[in-house]
């Protein structure tokens, strides 16, 4: 394999900096499989307490956003919503948000980033938290979208019976969403609210 003659990036050449340009593009384009591989080892990690997988959860959340119709941006966001907890359960949202920002629209990665604020609003009074932390958001133009992402393709999806489509199914979307130029603004669309579905 070739590699940098250097040890410490200052030492660099020009001529090593081009050659790792290269091998940076070619593993920028195997983002997607890489993260389809996760996807696929999570069917391994039960979440402790739920009656499904990690990646029964994904592919739930995915599949309910296809059936209702809604768009490529949302598909691949439900399916990826927690790809984070496994290595940042504390903040898996924003992990999560970020692997997606450059590929989908702003109002995705925010309603991504947000969701974990938003579910509380299921949960949190049991703990004795806060249960409407999402009102801090309640003047975003994404704030409906992620109450609507989290009562249609989160909170619901957590059911052994529900007939979820195959984590394969979803690849061609996933390699599409993610083979786009990273925040082109004609993908990024910042400050656009669409909602979940047109």
């Amino acid at each position: 394999m070739q590699t940098v003659s250097f040890t410490a990036m200052k030492d660099g050449t020009r001529e090593d900096y081009l050659m790792l340009r290269d091998m940076e593009l070619k593993h920028n384009l195997a983002t997607a499989d890489r993260l389809l591989r996760e996807m696929a080892r999570q069917e391994e990690e039960t979440i402790e307490g739920y009656q499904i997988s990690r990646l029964g959860h994904a592919l739930q959340s995915a599949t309910r956003a296809r059936r209702e119709g809604a768009d490529v941006d949302w598909i691949v966001s439900a399916l990826l919503h927690d790809i984070g907890d496994g290595l940042a359960p504390q903040n898996h949202d924003r992990m999560a948000a970020e692997i997606i920002r450059p590929f989908v629209r702003e109002e995705c990665t925010w309603v991504v980033e947000h969701h974990g604020a938003f579910q509380m609003i299921y949960y949190a009074h049991h703990y004795g938290w806060n249960r409407e932390e999402r009102a801090r958001y309640a003047d975003s133009p994404h704030y409906q979208a992620c109450v609507d992402f989290c009562e249609r393709w989160d909170q619901s999806c957590f059911d052994p019976a529900y007939e979820a489509d195959p984590l394969d199914s979803f690849a061609p979307t996933v390699r599409d969403v993610f083979s786009r130029k990273a925040y082109a603004p004609d993908v990024v669309r910042p400050g656009v609210a669409i909602g979940l579905l047109r």
